[in-house]
């Protein structure tokens, strides 16, 4: 019998087993059920909800950097910026953003982009 895989076999013959509390549900780690959305002073909620409206993000005043494209990417929604391989673009970060993806711009279009597709320059 394996551990917390099934509980309350109706084969089982021992009556110990029968009378054990449920293993799984003591095994399970606890999930949080209200999500936390941290506040960041001086960026707008909808960045810190993860949800990115192009035409409310500024670039910082300085950190921006050149990036080269390493491949295609498509954007996954309205938020994020479609990439072609060998193009450079502009990238920065915002506080509070998830480390893994980018704020990238190519003219006047500017989107999500992930770091992995991208070769940072000086």
């Amino acid at each position: 019998r394996f551990s917390g895989t099934f509980v309350g076999n109706a084969e089982s013959a021992s009556p110990a087993a029968a009378a054990s509390p449920p293993v799984a549900a003591a095994t399970l780690p606890a999930v949080p059920t209200i999500p936390v959305v941290p506040t960041i002073v001086g960026v707008p909620n909808t960045v810190a909800e993860g949800v990115l409206n192009p035409s409310e993000v500024k670039p910082p005043a300085s950190g921006t950097r050149r990036a080269r494209v390493l491949y295609d990417y498509e954007a996954a929604d309205s938020t994020e910026l479609a990439l072609l391989a060998d193009e450079m673009i502009t990238v920065y970060s915002l506080p509070g953003m998830d480390p893994d993806w980018l704020i990238g711009e190519r003219g006047n279009q500017k989107g999500k982009v992930p770091v992995t597709y991208l070769e940072l320059l000086s």
